[in-house]
């Protein structure tokens, strides 16, 4: 019997490719420890699961973390949360990152200002401007346990302030400089920074965007802050008139130039490092508070084993200050990598800006998000023809569920020879739950693998597991990445309700989700934002998936609109140029996602708008389109990109 199409993968990798892995030779190191055979991924990864103390170990060893790990893995193991890792263990994170057994003389940072600024810097160079941004920093009063907030892009200049505030014990947060005032006092106002960083413009889509003015105006209401520090940089001498406690980066590191060394702070595991905020698009965003040894442990995994990052790499995602992916991707600097920063519009020139990076610069692994994908493939964008991409190696797509034919996009239009890394994870762990290993194969529309040490599984409404149906996506063991907390959570009630009042002693995500026949898994949606017409569970990303296969579709957004005592699936639609949604486009989209999907799938109404509501970070917001629909206020416009978007949803007749 010939095999269907997706029960065949899309990409296989070569033995030779596997054995050459850090994860083919950290599954003969840990067998060694578990002194039993890994026949493969599936095998090592229950291991991981059932040894957790001897796994978490054998993570600290192999990735040779700096640090006092103490005599005990773990206490109260069996409570989540309430697990404590390591409890005696001291570490520093930016020691970590700016580790010295790497060549001095290799290259750390390569950034790009879209194509307006380029810099490089060597690791002694970065090294030495920690040392006197800390130095500068201690002067100034800082101490451990204090907080850095920084409003800025993508930047060396960010990284440097971030390791500086992180070898002291400072807790850093940021957010990128295109948060309006009421979106940085949102999150920053909680935190209450002693410092605060802010660039003074910066530059998206080839214009000059200025901040001075809303620095003025957000420092003002941070009464904590005793410094804001502007640093420059579309222009190199900025009026900081009005700006409360402003000075220039330049002068609040005068007379620490001649600064070479860094005293690293050892720290309890953990210790507080990052507070992270969720999308605020419900509200006032959450501070979720990341602990440096979880971080440190979890990164060094994901990227050494899962996406096979080794010393000489040149690694890149796209990503803002705002986004947990730019924690994610600083931390490629523990595993030996050069970090590649790009700020600004990663569509500039029709989306060519990173594959010019990735040929330019050599680029090993490119992280992107899966709307951008979309995006490059329905401008056909074919990279392969334009760009020598023979350094590529990993292509990693997060944000958003990557539909079967981005997979076919990638290996189509982009690279042959590709390990096509989806995954899914977030703000909430600062990392992944479900993520690619290179000794597996890839099957259209699934992430490869449940991520080592994560004891992921996919529960029904009662909590029992589930097998090749839809249900929630949970852990069900704690692991060293749980945050610390909820800053301003005292009593962990917060924290409680978002991840453990579904299941007790069960985190539930609150991603709809189906492990599938290979193992792998399909993310059809946030569980909030799950379509319910008479009482069927629907994940919106199977409407998009069939809908923006339509050559006339951009892109999608769909609702449940409660109606008639029941709920229907709404269907919001941006068009290309020149086309007009007609009665017969609209027959062809429904007649697409009722021959692929089911009949429960086919929108009651199809409307068209010209802009789709989404998050800094590019995340459609079904949610707050939901909320307009229904007369509802949405409650914190502050966290979209575009909030003018929303006034499309609003009062439409044709939903009355």
């Amino acid at each position: 019997m010939t095999a269907k199409p997706d029960e065949l993968p899309i990409w296989t990798p070569a033995q030779e490719r596997i054995e050459k892995s850090a994860m083919h030779a950290y599954a003969r190191f840990a067998e060694c420890l578990a002194a039993r055979r890994f026949t493969d991924y599936e095998a090592l990864w229950r291991w991981s699961i059932q040894e957790p103390e001897q796994f978490w170990n054998s993570i600290w060893d192999f990735c040779g973390v700096l640090g006092q790990r103490g005599g005990r893995t773990v206490v109260d193991r069996d409570r989540i949360p309430g697990a404590r890792w390591f409890p005696d263990a001291r570490l520093n994170l930016a020691e970590n990152l700016l580790r010295k057994d790497f060549d001095p003389a290799s290259t750390a940072i390569v950034f790009w200002g879209e194509d307006q600024v380029k810099q490089r810097l060597t690791r002694a160079e970065l090294y030495r401007q920690v040392a006197v941004m800390a130095a500068a920093m201690r002067a100034a009063g800082l101490r451990t346990g204090d907080c850095v907030a920084a409003s800025m892009p993508n930047m060396p200049a960010t990284l440097v302030i971030m390791l500086a505030a992180v070898s002291i014990g400072a807790v850093f947060t940021s957010t990128s400089p295109d948060f309006g005032v009421q979106g940085v006092l949102d999150r920053f106002g909680q935190t209450r920074p002693k410092l605060l960083f802010a660039v003074e413009s910066y530059w998206y889509n080839r214009k000059r965007i200025d901040c001075l003015q809303k620095i003025a105006d957000f420092a003002r209401q941070l009464p904590s802050v005793e410094k804001c520090i502007v640093v420059p940089y579309a222009s190199s001498n900025p009026d900081l008139a009005g700006i409360a406690n402003g000075v220039l980066l330049s002068d609040f590191t005068s007379g620490f130039e001649s600064t070479s060394e860094i005293e690293f702070v050892p720290l309890p595991f953990n210790h507080p490092v990052y507070v992270l905020y969720s999308s605020g698009t419900t509200g006032i965003p959450k501070g979720i508070v990341h602990g440096a040894g979880g971080v440190l442990l979890q990164h060094l995994k994901e990227h050494r084993l899962h996406c096979d990052v080794q010393p000489g790499d040149r690694y890149y995602y796209f990503t803002t200050c705002g986004w947990t992916m730019w924690n994610i991707m600083v931390s490629a600097l523990a595993s030996g990598a050069t970090v590649l920063m790009y700020d600004g519009s990663p569509l500039l020139d029709a989306g060519r800006i990173i594959f010019q990076l990735a040929e330019a610069e050599r680029m090993t692994h490119l992280g992107t998000s899966a709307k951008y994908i979309d995006a490059i493939a329905k401008n056909g964008l074919v990279p392969r023809q334009e760009f020598d991409l023979s350094q590529l190696r990993v292509l990693c797509s997060t944000g958003s569920p990557l539909v079967p034919e981005s997979y076919d996009y990638v290996y189509r239009d982009i690279k042959t020879d590709l390990h096509l890394v989806s995954m899914s994870g977030g703000t909430d762990i600062c990392s992944c739950f479900v993520i690619g290993s290179p000794d597996l194969p890839v099957y259209r529309g699934e992430i490869q693998c449940r991520g080592l040490g994560m004891a992921v599984d996919v529960f029904d409404n009662d909590g029992k597991p589930l097998r090749e149906v839809k249900g929630e996506l949970v852990c069900t063991q704690s692991f060293p990445a749980m945050p610390v907390g909820f800053w301003n959570d005292a009593g962990g009630e917060r924290y409680h309700a978002a991840y453990f009042a579904r299941f007790p002693n069960i985190w539930c995500h609150g991603d709809f989700s189906e492990i599938t026949r290979h193992n792998g898994i399909i993310i059809y949606g946030r569980s909030d934002a799950v379509l319910n017409p008479g009482g069927v569970r629907i994940g919106t990303a199977e409407i998009y998936r069939q809908v923006e296969k339509l050559p006339e579709i951009v892109e999608s957004i769909a609702i449940g609109q409660d109606w008639q005592g029941d709920v229907r699936v709404v269907l919001f639609v941006r068009l290309r140029d020149g086309v007009t949604l007609d009665a017969a486009l609209q027959d062809k989209i429904r007649t697409i996602v009722k021959a692929n999907a089911t009949p429960r799938h086919v929108p009651a109404k199809i409307l068209a708008v010209s802009d789709i509501p989404r998050t800094k970070s590019g995340k459609i917001v079904e949610l707050a389109v939901r909320d307009v629909v229904h007369g509802r206020r949405v409650k914190n416009v502050e966290a979209l990109a575009n909030p003018e978007a929303l006034e499309q949803f609003r009062e439409r007749v044709e939903l009355l």
